[in-house]
């Protein structure tokens, strides 16, 4: 009995260090599990070990290192657009004119763009409007109104370089809407409608101008071909008339011959 009992004391104990085992074994399996880490396509994670930058994980299947490891930042590595809100900016001949723009811009550094600056995004509209001002700055109303393509290419090229150091790639930059004070833009209203006005009495005396030289052009030849008619029917008239005379005399010096032919016989 004793040997039995030691036996099944034996067997139990075997059976819960088993359990006990199986146990861990599925506990670090679900530990593990959970530091696996699938990443998306177009995007990036910014890795610390212990606190410090360890790694920049691409897109694809990832494993964090427990307690050590910490995603710190998920960065997107697609172009997204940023609008920034209407300011006012003082042109070259002292017009304040309210004017927006639009950013478009993508990271291709995560690691800058994690570190380098407390705000990316705020660090770029407070750029965009900097830069907006000095462009502005130095140039006059009319230029500012006829130049937007130029501007958006001078601030493209100057947020793209000082951006470098962030991590951000600046691809294009749109100026929307460039509005001057009411009263330049009435007065500016009042010259296009009077240009309208300007040209529509221009293309009006052309139609006239046109019409006239058209309806002269018309009555010269109509008078020309009158002409050439009134020509013709008198050449064809004088052509039978000769014609006629010709077959009288004809029949005359036939009628002659004859006679003269009869009294020789």
């Amino acid at each position: 009995n004793i040997l039995k009992t030691k036996r099944n004391i034996v067997i139990k104990g075997g059976k819960n260090m088993l359990f006990f085992i199986l146990i861990l074994i599925i506990a670090a399996a679900a530990a593990l599990a959970r530091q696996i880490r699938i990443v998306p396509h177009q995007m990036t994670y910014v890795i610390e070990r212990f606190g410090k930058y360890y790694d920049t994980w691409e897109d694809g299947l990832h494993v964090k290192m427990p307690i050590a490891d910490r995603i710190v930042k998920k960065v997107s590595k697609k172009e997204r657009v940023y609008y920034f809100p209407p300011q006012d900016v003082i042109t070259k001949d002292n017009v304040t004119i309210s004017i927006d723009s639009v950013v478009y811009a993508s990271v291709f550094d995560p690691q800058s763009y994690t570190y380098s600056i407390d705000n990316p995004i705020l660090g770029l509209q407070n750029l965009t409007a900097t830069t907006l001002r000095s462009i502005i700055g130095s140039m006059e109303l009319d230029q500012t109104l006829s130049s937007r393509s130029e501007i958006n290419q001078h601030m493209r090229t100057v947020l793209d370089e000082a951006t470098d150091g962030w991590g951000i790639r600046v691809s294009r930059v749109e100026v929307k809407n460039i509005k001057p004070p009411a009263e330049i833009e009435e007065v500016m209203t009042k010259q296009m409608r009077a240009e309208r006005e300007r040209r529509q009495t221009v293309l009006e005396a052309q139609a006239h101008k046109e019409s006239v030289v058209s309806r002269a052009e018309g009555d010269k030849q109509a008078k020309l071909l009158a002409a050439e008619a009134e020509r013709d029917a008198q050449i064809a008239l004088a052509e039978g008339q000769a014609k006629a005379i010709k077959l009288v005399y004809d029949a005359e010096a036939e009628g002659i011959k004859r006679l003269v032919n009869a009294g020789i016989d």
